[in-house]
């Protein structure tokens, strides 16, 4: 057995009691808790963006990346986001009060799957303090006790989060112990809590390649993988050219720091010569680097020769990978090989090459006509996730309230004995 730091032991143990009083907490006594959460995140907003001014400042001390402190970043408006997140959620049905199936065997067994909450969840996550929000609104909601464990970047913003989280919980019928945050932000207390199968049913990492592949390799807790985002976008033959445009700087530069942000350009070389400058000028005009095979240097004056690591990568950054192809077959081929399985994308007026590409493209979410930006549990109605999950077993795409729930089968008799 792995040896636990007493602190998170405790922690664990304070977090089963929570997580067996769930069970029993009733939809209207949990929609209470999340109302009361968002009213004290109003309450304790210039605590938090002052915390959070105190994480930007030590974040650029150390040098960190223009990138990793816009999600750092926290502002009036994404708290009131978060807010309004929470109310949201308590405003979504409760997925522990669902009965997926229920029948009547030959022996007259009556038999029903319910939805069950998964237990102890443990969150390791990096950078973006509103997932401290997402991640204990929807784990509540759905009858789980969360443990967190920030990055140290963001552990000032993390910390009055949880202090607010916990004003609003004591006005509850929720256990306090619902939600607790690891504030000891070493690696040797992150990996105990990878291997702490006796307390923790569920561990959900969210960050870049780097956390998530170190979590895979140490976990002994069940993982479920979320998203770094290789995202392309392929303009199509028969695409919009202005659509395609529309699109492209939407889903490049709204927000280049986020896991559904586009990272490479795949056009059909039928249309290249005319829609491929148009394109790249847009992209130019906002500092966006290009990165691009033979043809796209022919075709687009600035644009650097991109190697095999950029086809593959998530800059999360001013950069786009570009890949002129000789047709569609192609096209679902280099998506095929580069993708990450996060969330791709077609701009097509074709019917068939549209319907083609839903099915062609083994991706958590698969777009026509519209920007990668959508692969978010806000704007899919979940009242904000979990995280996205690139994997296929359990969960898949943006996770909401169902995801973190499991199922069990509850079956009534009246004497029955099997012969």
């Amino acid at each position: 057995m792995v040896e636990i730091n007493n602190e998170l032991l405790q922690m664990g143990k304070q977090a089963k009691r929570a997580a067996r009083s769930l069970r029993k907490t009733t939809t209207k006594e949990k929609n209470e808790a999340l109302l009361l959460i968002a009213e004290a995140l109003d309450a304790e907003t210039d605590a938090i963006l002052e915390a959070n001014a105190r994480d930007i400042a030590n974040a650029r001390e150390r040098g960190l990346a223009e990138a990793m402190i816009e999600r750092l970043t926290l502002t009036e408006q994404r708290i009131e986001g978060m807010q309004n997140g929470l109310r949201q959620i308590a405003g979504l049905p409760d997925p522990i009060t669902k009965t997926d199936t229920e029948w009547v065997n030959e022996q007259g067994l009556r038999i029903a799957r319910r939805r069950v909450p998964l237990g102890v969840i443990g969150i390791i996550y990096e950078s973006r303090p509103n997932v401290t929000v997402d991640a204990s609104g929807l784990s509540l909601k759905a009858g789980n006790a969360v443990i967190l464990r920030g990055g140290k970047e963001a552990l000032k913003s993390n910390k009055a989060i949880i202090q607010a989280i916990q004003k609003g919980l004591e006005r509850s019928a929720v256990p306090t112990d619902s939600i607790q945050l690891i504030t000891d932000p070493s690696r040797e207390l992150a990996s105990q809590l990878m291997r702490f199968n006796q307390c923790v049913d569920c561990l959900i990492p969210r960050g870049g390649a780097g956390l998530i592949q170190a979590v895979l390799n140490q976990a002994t807790v069940p993982v479920i993988e979320t998203g770094v985002g290789n995202c392309h976008l392929y303009v199509h033959e028969a695409a919009d050219v202005d659509m395609a445009a529309r699109i492209l700087i939407n889903g490049k530069t709204q927000r280049q720091s986020v896991c559904n942000a586009l990272e490479s350009l795949v056009i059909d070389n039928a249309v290249a010569d005319k829609v491929l400058p148009v394109l790249a000028e847009k992209l130019l005009d906002l500092n966006v680097e290009i990165r691009g095979d033979e043809r796209t240097q022919e075709l687009v004056q600035k644009a650097v020769l991109a190697t095999e690591e950029d086809y593959a990568a998530e800059f999360l950054d001013d950069i786009i990978s570009v890949k002129v192809v000789d047709g569609y077959e192609e096209a679902v081929a280099h998506i095929d090989q580069y993708s990450t399985g996060h969330s791709d994308a077609i701009i097509t007026n074709d019917y068939r090459a549209a319907q083609d590409f839903l099915n062609d493209i083994d991706s958590a979410a698969v777009y026509v006509n519209a920007s990668t930006r959508f692969t978010d549990g806000e704007m899919f109605g979940f009242g904000g996730e979990i995280g996205i999950s690139t994997q296929k077993l359990h969960a898949r795409g943006p996770m909401g309230l169902d995801a973190l729930t499991s199922y069990k089968y509850v079956i009534e008799g009246s004497g029955q004995i099997r012969e």
